[in-house]
């Protein structure tokens, strides 16, 4: 736009200019060889800007001869770079792709057509195609090399930190994960990175450190951050919960400020306090969880809060957790277990009958057996009960990455991502995914070979298990033709329809269930003249 509008005011300039000749008389005379040129004042401006053009033309024509060689070259030089940029895109879309002939080919190509000394990519390039060609100790040299350039210096930690990650050198991880920090503490994989590790180690002094760091370069949110620290100071305060108390309380005081419907904080802050003779702060700690968000642990910690009372006065205990959060199904489970427990078998059987119509769970059918055997001892009416069991859902419990635990931990064991552990039941009910252990929060990640020794090891107990009921079955009940595996068995003591004696008995507990107003499952047993089917046969695995 500038260009056009200097154009018109030159244009304009010379028009005006010319107009403003042609209307002033005048000659101009030229003396040339004592001759006499006389021409007007028109013709001599004329000439004199033809003249100008005529030189300005000229030297642009000999420039153009005297730059043609330059020219032409950098003509063909351009020309090269654009093919070596073509090809190094096409190898890292295909490295990308994971194709390692194409990439190697065209990293070839591009090599030829570039200088691998001012164009970093080539090295990248390199590095993927021998990851893809399985080559990763030529791959590793290759990063370490990019370390010496400034340039490739992040690119060489990255690669570095992925393969180490690979191999599963947690030392070589946290080294290049915090060299990486230091070079460009903008890096959100890096402080991520050693963030996970220093909390998988342990190190919540570190870690804490390089929270406020993301949280000071505004990496993180300040929920974000004010969450993450509340998971490292539970973590402090349970390691020290027997070491240094007065460490742990203040740790865990520090974390349920930061986040007060976090469970394993109150009880790491209550259970110090407890240690330290300040029950009422602890129980307060407590109440106010509760009040924002009740948890079953929470609920057995406020419980059992002063060690040696008796079970009426853990039973007052829970009434009082009731007054706090009336007609929730964490209130009704721990006064129905508490009730229970303190001989109260009718008010266990109102809150436990609450809990089957609001939310039916497994805890729940296994506490009516409970109360069931401890004020009758009617095995009939306790079996029923586990038969509902057994098909009722699964309760809520810490789980992370499909690792399923009873007690929270601030990592995954499998990935070491912090605050991985959600309160929540879990989406797998049978196979190897359901891992179920008493997970120590100060246990660094697993490898997968440990955790399937404890597949292993926990299918070993169950089919001990499974064996003893075998035993305990067959010298109570007559054997019976077809029925001669463990699984069978197992299948027949948790799935067949009750005895012919105890039909009267079951009828009794339907009426009772039904003045209580609990569910009647749709299938108490099975028709001797039907087959049952595969999905209703209880499974080990």
């Amino acid at each position: 736009m500038l260009r056009v509008l200097f154009f018109v005011l030159i244009v304009f300039a010379l028009g005006f200019g010319f107009a403003f000749l042609a209307d002033i008389p005048g000659e101009v005379v030229l003396t040339v060889a004592n001759q006499e040129i006389t021409i007007s004042l028109m013709v001599a401006a004329i000439a004199i800007v033809t003249a100008i053009v005529a030189v300005m033309f000229i030297w642009w024509v000999l420039k153009l001869l005297l730059t043609s060689p330059d020219r032409v070259q950098r003509f063909f030089r351009s020309r090269k770079r654009d093919r070596g940029y073509q090809s190094l895109s096409t190898g890292m879309i295909a490295a990308g792709a994971g194709d390692g002939a194409t990439a190697r080919k065209m990293l070839k190509r591009a090599d030829g057509l570039l200088d691998s000394t001012t164009e970093p990519l080539l090295h990248l390039l390199d590095a993927q195609a021998m990851m893809l060609e399985g080559r990763y100790d030529d791959a590793r040299k290759k990063f370490e090399e990019m370390l010496e350039d400034p340039e490739t210096r992040l690119l060489g930690l990255r690669g570095l930190y992925v393969e180490a990650q690979r191999l599963g050198e947690r030392d070589a991880q946290r080294h290049y994960a915090e060299k990486a920090v230091e070079v460009a503490p903008q890096l959100n994989w890096a402080s991520n990175a050693a963030l996970d590790l220093k909390t998988a180690d342990g190190d919540w002094d570190g870690a804490i450190r390089l929270l406020d760091k993301q949280k000071s370069a505004k990496q993180v949110s300040k929920e974000d951050a004010a969450r993450k620290r509340a998971v490292l100071l539970t973590a402090m305060a349970m390691e020290f919960a027997e070491t240094d108390p007065a460490k742990a309380k203040s740790a865990g005081m520090e974390a349920h400020k930061l986040a007060p419907e976090f469970a394993p904080a109150a009880i790491a802050a209550a259970e110090a306090a407890f240690g330290l003779n300040e029950t009422r702060r602890g129980v307060k700690i407590l109440e106010t969880t509760w009040r924002k968000e009740p948890h079953p642990q929470v609920g057995l910690a406020y419980v059992n809060a002063k060690a040696g009372e008796s079970a009426a006065d853990r039973l007052k205990r829970a009434k009082r957790l009731e007054q706090i959060k009336p007609s929730h199904v964490e209130t009704n489970m721990i006064v129905g277990q508490m009730a229970m427990e303190a001989g109260e078998f009718e008010t266990a059987r109102r809150a436990v009958a609450d809990v089957l119509k609001a939310e039916p769970r497994e805890s729940a059918f296994v506490l009516m057996a409970d109360i069931e055997d401890a004020e009758t001892g009617d095995q009939g009416k306790v079996r029923e009960w586990m038969a509902r069991a057994v098909r009722a859902p699964r309760d809520a419990a810490w789980t992370a990455d499909g690792f399923v635990s009873q007690k929270w931990a601030p990592f995954s064991p499998l990935t070491g991502k912090i605050d991985a552990f959600e309160w929540k039941v879990p989406v797998e009910t049978v196979g190897a995914k359901m891992i179920e252990n008493d997970l120590d929060p100060m246990e660094p990640g697993k490898t997968a070979e440990v955790l399937t020794a404890e597949i292993a090891a926990a299918g070993a107990v169950i089919a001990g298990v499974v064996e003893a009921d075998v035993e305990e079955a067959a010298e109570t009940q007559p054997p019976k033709e077809a029925k001669n595996t463990a699984t069978e068995v197992a299948q027949a003591v948790v799935v067949e329809a009750p005895l012919k004696e105890d039909v009267e008995q079951d009828e009794a507990l339907d009426s009772s269930a039904e003045e209580l107003k609990v569910p009647i499952p749709d299938d108490p047993g099975i028709d001797p003249d039907e087959k049952p089917e595969e999905d209703r046969r209880f499974r080990l695995f």
